[in-house]
C-alpha cells in the first residue's frame, strides 16, 4: 500500500465528515479550510486561487467527491514527499473532524476507551481495511487485529461475543465500519475481565507495531566498538534500521544500525560474563550484542533476519506484505469454494439427467410391459376367435350346401379380420422397435458417466504429480538449508581459528611488555648510578680546587691589573673553563641515560680522565 492510498483514507473521512447533509457534497468554504490544513500538515505550500480556479465553473454551489478528488490530487498529493511530514498529524487532523460527528461514546453507556485509543484503533482500522471505498474491514481482520490486541495483553479473545457480532447480515455481507467497530469495543464485551490501563498498553503495543512499524523493540547489552565495554541500550527495529537508545523514552539516539541483504545475524557462545549472545554483521561492522534470555534471544534474532528478508525482497514493511498475504489467502479461498460449488453444481446437473434418463427408461420399460400385456391378450383373443371360427367352420361344413352363399360372405368378413390382424402386428413391431433405441440411449447414458468417471480419475492424478513437484521443491529447500548450515559451521570454524591466533599474538604482546619494564628498571638503575657518579665528580672536584688554590694567612686577593694577575690568569680561566665543560658533559649524560647506559659510563670515564688532567 502506497503512501497516497494511506493518505486518501484518511482524506476521505475527514470529507465525508464535512457532509453533515449525508448528500455527497461539501461546500466550498469547508474545501478551503480543509484544503489549507491538509497542507500545513503535509508541509507544502498552499495556493487559494487554484481552488478557485479550479471550482470556477461551480460557481457557489457544493462540490462533490468526484470533483473534489482531480484537485486533491494534481494541487496537494503530487506534491507531497514521504519524510517530509509527520503522518500521525494528518491522521490527527482527519481523525478530529470525523470524530466530532460520528464518535459519540457517552451513548453507549459504557465508556471503555480512554485518551487516545479511539484514534489509534481507527487508525488500525484504516491499515487493515479494503482498498475500496466506503471503508470497511472484513471479519478476518478484526479477527486478526483482536488477537494481536489479546496477545498483547497475555489474554484469550472471547471467541463467543467475536462470533456473536460478525454473525449479524449486515456483516457477513459487507464487513465491519469503523464506527461499529469502535463501538464494539467500547463496550467491553470482547475485553471483558481486563482493566482499561492494560487494554489502552495493548493498543499502543499493535499501533507502534502495524501503523509505527517498530517490528520489536526491548533493552538489550551492546559492546562497544573503541572501549569494548558492556552497555544496555534500548533497541527499536524498523524494516530498514535498529536504532539504539539510552532509554526507553527514545530521546537520546546512540546510533542507527542500516539493514540491507548484505546484513546476517549469528549466534555467539558465552563471554565476557555475557550469556545468551549473538551478532549482526554488516559489510562495515560486526555489532555484538546479549539478551536477558534465550527466548528473548530467539526473538530478536528471528525478528532481525525478516526485517534483513524484506529489505533482500525490495519489501518496505512487514504488515503490508502480511496483509497482502491474508488477502491472496482470502482470494484463493474464495476461488476454491466457488470452484466446489460449482464442481458441486455440475454433479447435481448430471445427477439430475441420470436420474431424469432413469425415469424414461422405467418409462420404456414398463410401455414394454404393457405392450407385452396387449400382445398376450391379442393371443388369447386369437386363440378364442380360432376355436369359434373353427366351431362356426364345422357348422358351416355340416351346412355347406345349406348356406355357400353365407359362407363366402363369412370368408370376405374373415380376410378382412385377417388384414387388421397384419396391421396390428406391424404396429407391435415398431413398438419393439422403439424399445430397442430407449435401449441404445441408456447404454449411451452408461458411456457418458463413464466418460465422467474417467476425467475425474486423469485430475486426481493431476493433483497427484503437483504434490510430487511440490516434495520435490521442498526436498530442495533443505537440501539448501543444509548447505547454509554447513557454510555457517566452516565460517564458525575460521573464526576460532582466528581468535586462537589473537590469543597467541596477546601472549606475544604480553612478553614484550614485560622485557619493556625490565629494561625500564636497568635504565632507572643506571640513571640512580649516574646520578651517584655526578655527585661523586661534583665532591672531588670541589676538594682538588681547595688542594690547588689553599688558603694562606693573611693573603690578599690579587687586583685585576698586578702582575700576579697577569701571570696566573691563563691557567685559572683554563681551571674554569674545564669546570664549566665538565658540568655540561654531566648534563649531557643526564639527558641521554634513557637511550644508551653503556654511552653514559662512557662520557662519565671521559669527564673523569679530564678531571684528572686538571694541573
Amino acid at each position: 500500500m502506497d503512501l497516497r492510498s494511506e493518505l486518501l483514507k484518511s482524506i476521505w473521512y475527514a470529507f465525508t465528515a464535512l457532509d453533515v447533509e449525508e448528500s455527497g457534497k461539501v461546500s466550498k468554504s469547508q474545501l478551503k479550510v480543509l484544503s489549507h490544513n491538509l497542507c500545513t500538515v503535509l508541509s507544502i505550500p498552499h495556493d487559494p486561487v487554484a481552488l478557485e480556479d479550479h471550482f470556477r465553473e461551480d460557481d457557489d454551489g457544493p462540490v462533490s467527491t468526484q470533483g473534489y478528488m482531480p484537485y486533491l490530487n494534481k494541487y496537494i498529493l503530487d506534491k507531497v514527499k514521504e519524510g517530509s511530514f509527520v503522518k500521525e498529524n494528518v491522521d490527527e487532523l482527519c481523525w478530529t473532524l470525523t470524530a466530532k460527528k460520528n464518535y459519540r461514546p457517552e451513548k453507549n453507556g459504557s465508556f471503555h476507551l480512554p485518551d487516545k485509543d479511539p484514534f489509534r484503533l481507527w487508525c488500525l482500522f484504516n491499515f487493515l481495511s479494503e482498498d475500496k471505498y466506503p471503508l470497511i474491514m472484513v471479519p478476518e481482520e478484526v479477527e486478526y487485529l483482536l488477537k494481536k490486541i489479546c496477545t498483547a495483553m497475555s489474554t484469550e479473545l472471547n471467541c463467543v461475543e467475536l462470533e456473536d457480532c460478525i454473525s449479524q447480515d449486515a456483516v457477513q455481507q459487507s464487513g465491519l465500519t469503523v464506527w461499529v467497530f469502535l463501538e464494539m469495543m467500547s463496550s467491553g464485551k470482547l475485553t471483558r475481565g481486563t482493566d482499561r490501563e492494560s487494554l489502552s498498553m495493548a493498543i499502543e503495543k499493535v499501533y507502534r507495531e502495524i501503523v509505527g512499524e517498530v517490528l520489536k523493540e526491548g533493552y538489550l547489552w551492546k559492546k562497544g566498538q573503541i572501549r569494548r565495554n558492556w552497555t544496555e541500550r534500548w533497541f527499536k527495529l524498523r524494516p530498514s534500521t535498529l536504532a539504539y537508545y539510552v532509554s526507553e523514552d527514545c530521546k537520546e539516539c546512540k546510533g542507527s544500525i542500516a539493514l540491507d541483504h548484505n546484513c546476517c545475524v549469528e549466534l555467539l557462545p558465552e563471554k565476557d560474563g555475557k550469556r545468551c549472545m549473538f551478532c549482526l554483521k554488516t559489510l562495515t561492522r560486526t555489532y555484538e550484542m546479549s539478551a536477558s534470555d534465550t527466548k528473548q534471544r530467539k526473538e530478536w534474532t528471528s525478528t532481525i533476519q525478516t526485517a534483513i528478508r524484506l529489505q533482500a525482497e525490495g519489501k518496505s514493511s512487514l504488515h503490508v506484505d502480511l496483509k497482502l498475504r491474508r488477502r491472496e489467502q482470502r482470494e484463493q479461498r474464495e476461488k476454491r469454494r466457488l470452484a466446489r460449488e460449482e464442481e458441486l453444481q455440475k454433479l447435481q446437473a448430471l445427477q439430475g439427467e441420470k436420474e431424469e434418463k432413469l425415469a424414461e427408461l422405467e418409462l420404456l420399460r414398463e410401455a414394454q410391459r404393457q405392450a407385452e400385456a396387449l400382445l398376450e391378450q391379442d393371443e388369447q383373443r386369437r386363440r378364442q376367435q380360432r376355436e369359434q371360427l373353427q366351431q362356426a367352420l364345422e357348422v358351416q361344413l355340416r351346412e355347406a350346401e345349406e348356406a355357400r352363399a353365407s359362407m363366402q360372405a363369412e370368408m370376405v368378413l374373415k380376410e378382412a379380420e385377417a388384414e387388421r390382424q397384419r396391421k396390428r402386428i406391424q404396429e407391435l413391431e415398431e413398438m419393439q422397435q422403439r424399445l430397442e433405441e430407449a435401449l441404445h440411449l441408456e447404454i449411451k447414458a452408461r458411456q457418458d458417466e463413464e466418460a465422467f468417471r474417467y476425467a475425474q480419475a486423469r485430475l486426481l492424478v493431476e493433483e497427484e504429480e503437483r504434490m510430487k513437484a511440490l516434495m520435490a521443491l521442498q526436498e530442495e529447500q533443505e537440501d539448501l538449508i543444509l548447505k547454509t548450515q554447513r557454510e555457517k559451521q566452516e565460517l564458525r570454524q575460521e573464526m576460532e581459528s582466528k581468535s586462537r591466533a589473537l590469543d597467541e599474538a596477546q601472549q606475544q604482546l604480553e612478553e614484550v611488555r614485560a622485557n619493556r619494564h625490565r629494561v625500564d628498571q636497568d635504565v632507572v638503575a643506571a640513571q640512580r648510578k649516574l646520578r651517584q657518579a655526578s655527585t661523586n665528580v661534583k665532591h672531588w672536584n670541589v676538594q682538588m680546587n681547595r688542594l690547588m688554590h689553599p688558603i694562606r694567612p693573611g693573603e690578599r686577593k690579587p687586583s685585576l691589573g698586578g702582575s700576579f694577575s697577569s701571570g696566573h690568569g691563563p691557567s685559572r680561566r683554563d681551571s674554569g673553563l674545564r669546570l664549566r665543560q665538565r658540568s655540561e658533559d654531566n648534563h649531557e649524560a643526564k639527558e641521554n641515560v634513557g637511550s644508551s647506559g653503556g654511552e653514559a659510563e662512557r662520557r662519565l670515564s671521559q669527564a673523569n680522565d679530564r678531571d684528572m688532567d686538571i694541573p
